[in-house]
């Protein structure tokens, strides 16, 4: 099949480009002729406050072929990206969508496509988690022009169903990241990072944003006594003030490490590899692609019970459910994770779930739904 995948790619950086890269991999290896599409600009400064959108030269990551094609900021861009992918005549129009600024761009791409090009979007929200005075509008324009979509959750595929009841849409479950490398000793990894090997570690992992409740972890750690410590790894959407100053005062504060830049993919073993369990203690979600990172080290989850979490997350058997994020409860789960669950058994059940997730089935089904979308009139 020819497929034009229009997305973050290199020299985009971060999670959705890892994301993509990787899939774009699975189209490839399979036999498919599949080529990237990506931004000439992606995201004006105010929608994006972290330090960079672009690799950096610190960081080290696969160099993905791709046509930087499209401005979301300019419209002249989204007629001329749409002629220059129908000039290759792809079977797919392939697209990555998880906020609605990007629906008027993508969408006038879609709805340029030639009758013999079919559209699907892989979906990481529909109702976004920050709210903007355009996302009904901007949504509206572009799941209208959309032939078909991938819900990575159930929580995303009922979002999506209530916006647009008629939509055809598939259920796949966000695939296991193995680009990371492998697992490294534990001890030697604490020592890189100044960790304390004697303490149960926890990790918090990923950009940081309100929604994701740092917060409530950092003052669960009141609740702790001195044999725990967190490990906090990711760059901060905005400032990085509030919780800093909730460390500083914090009881326990001598046992919560920070590292507050973006984590390059040849350090992120180096986290996993220190952690016994990482936390997601979410206000709000639909699904994360931690849960994958965390996966592809046999690293278990404690997650709230928020949108889609709970189903990549086997309460007892890959990780623990916990119904709020409040420190109180946070707290009282660590606990409990530590003094009920047995850490290997619970590696060796994550073990068995990834054979389930691999990006080859992920773009196998794909493709299946595509074929089946071109036998039905749209």
């Amino acid at each position: 099949m020819r497929i034009a995948y229009l997305s973050t790619f290199y020299p985009f950086r971060g999670g959705i480009a890892q994301f993509n890269a990787s899939l774009l991999k699975a189209f490839c290896e399979s036999g498919n002729e599949a080529k990237a599409y990506t931004f000439t600009c992606q995201y004006p400064g105010f929608l994006f406050p972290g330090k960079t959108q672009m690799v950096t030269k610190d960081d080290e990551v696969a160099i993905v072929e791709s046509k930087r094609v499209l401005s979301t900021v300019n419209p002249f861009s989204y007629v001329s990206t749409a002629a220059k992918i129908n000039k290759d005549k792809p079977d797919l129009l392939l697209m990555k969508y998880w906020m609605p600024f990007f629906g008027p761009a993508l969408g006038t791409v879609a709805g340029k496509m030639k009758r013999s090009t079919k559209s699907i979007a892989i979906l990481d929200n529909v109702l976004p988690h920050e709210k903007r005075f355009f996302d009904k509008a901007f949504n509206s324009y572009f799941l209208k022009r959309i032939d078909g979509f991938i819900a990575m959750s159930e929580q995303v595929k009922s979002d999506l169903l209530k916006l647009k009841p008629n939509a055809r849409v598939k259920l796949l479950p966000h695939p296991i990241y193995d680009h990371f490398g492998l697992k490294t000793d534990k001890t030697e990894a604490q020592k890189k990072l100044g960790l304390d090997a004697s303490k149960k570690t926890v990790l918090f992992f990923g950009f940081i944003r309100d929604y994701k409740g740092l917060d409530s972890l950092i003052n669960a750690f009141n609740h702790l006594d001195n044999s725990y410590q967190l490990l906090i790894a990711g760059e901060t959407y905005g400032s990085f003030e509030k919780y800093g100053t909730l460390i500083a005062e914090n009881a326990n504060k001598n046992n919560i490490k920070v590292f507050s830049d973006y984590i390059p993919d040849n350090a992120v073993a180096t986290f996993f590899s220190a952690s016994d369990v990482c936390i997601l203690p979410y206000r709000s979600a639909t699904q994360s692609g931690i849960t994958g990172i965390s996966y592809n080290f046999g690293t278990p989850i404690i997650a709230t019970n928020k949108g889609g979490l709970a189903e990549f997350i086997k309460h007892a058997e890959t990780g623990m459910i916990i119904e709020e994020s409040s420190p109180e409860i946070i707290a009282a789960a660590i606990r409990q994770f530590y003094s009920d669950f047995d850490l290997s058994l619970l590696a060796s059940n994550i073990a068995e779930y990834k054979k389930e997730l691999t990006w080859q089935h992920f773009a196998e089904e794909i493709l299946a739904f595509a074929k089946k979308l071109a036998d039905i009139r749209i």
